[in-house]
């Protein structure tokens, strides 16, 4: 069993030792899907693999609605993930170019493990 992280009702931010989920859902044209998979892994998984705290990353698209992708990312804790500073990030953020899509961001704590 993993121990709970609570959550600050006021920032939103968790604290406490466990393991935190990012999940970021793109929209991602069918057509376009593979050139961006190749230049989001280039960029954005090589940069977070070096992040300390970084566990793994996957890639996944909705099986109902294929211009949907979704990067869920595990975290050793919330503080591993928000230790990356802002520029770093601006600058990965630039080198994916007309590639660069905003994406909609949910947060999950693991509470339990099997």
């Amino acid at each position: 069993m993993v121990p709970s992280q609570g959550r600050d009702s006021r920032t939103g931010q968790g604290y406490g030792d466990a393991m935190v989920i990012e999940v970021l859902e793109f929209d991602v044209d069918p057509s376009e899907r593979d050139e961006w998979l190749k230049c989001e892994e280039n960029n954005w998984s090589r940069f977070l693999e070096k992040q300390p705290g970084f566990v793994r990353k996957q890639m996944w698209q909705s099986a109902d609605n294929p211009s949907k992708v979704h990067a869920v990312i595990w975290w050793e804790s919330m503080a591993h993930w928000k230790a990356i500073p802002s520029d770093q990030l601006d600058d990965v953020a630039r080198a994916m170019g007309p590639l660069e899509r905003t994406p909609t961001l949910s947060v999950y704590d693991v509470i339990s493990e099997c």
